[in-house]
């Protein structure tokens, strides 16, 4: 898998990076590119509602002329450790879609 560099939501945001899967994982292994979004550890955690509870949107954007733009969109499960304030650990479980 490969990660992007570590942003923020905002400017005391939620600190945050991407993880794909260039040839799938879990269901969509060998089939898809799976996207996923990770929440790190942050310097503003501390100021923060937890767990992190904003609408998340993972596109792909088509650059042909027929612009197929993939997107996916969900609200994160507060019971999930995805989502809480990552306290032991640099990053949290990855979260996100498969396929």
């Amino acid at each position: 898998s490969l990660y992007s560099q570590p942003f923020y939501t905002s400017r005391f945001g939620y600190k945050m990076c991407g993880r794909v899967y260039l040839n799938g994982d879990g269901i969509g292994r060998g089939t898809h590119m799976s996207l996923y979004f990770v929440v790190m550890k942050g310097e503003y955690d501390a100021l923060l509602p937890w767990p992190f509870q904003s609408r998340v949107s993972l596109i792909l954007l088509d650059q042909s002329p027929e612009k197929r733009h993939l997107k996916d969109e969900f609200f994160p499960d507060p019971s999930s450790t995805s989502f809480r304030r990552p306290l032991n650990a640099e990053m949290n479980v990855a979260s996100g879609c498969p396929l």
